[in-house]
């Protein structure tokens, strides 16, 4: 009989379990939400959270704010200027 030469083997990574859940604020109500894969609605805490956020984005409640340039002054295409 010949040894096999002893391989190391790798140790296996700590469980995902020993690490206490990320909780952060939904977006929408400011209530607790798990960041975690579990929570299928991440970052919102639950599907109403969410629909309201993306009923904001449609009816465009999420805008940047600009200022309007003024109308007697021409914008644009240099050509267009005195």
């Amino acid at each position: 009989m010949t040894k096999k030469a002893q391989s190391a083997t790798p140790q296996a990574a700590a469980p995902a379990s020993t690490a206490s859940p990320k909780y952060v604020p939904c977006p929408t109500c400011g209530g607790k939400s798990l960041f975690t894969p579990a929570n299928r609605f991440r970052p919102f805490c639950s599907e109403r959270c969410r629909q309201i956020d993306l009923g904001a984005w449609a009816s465009e409640d999420f805008r940047v704010p600009t200022e309007a340039p003024p109308e007697d002054n021409l914008y644009g295409d240099p050509k267009l200027h005195d």
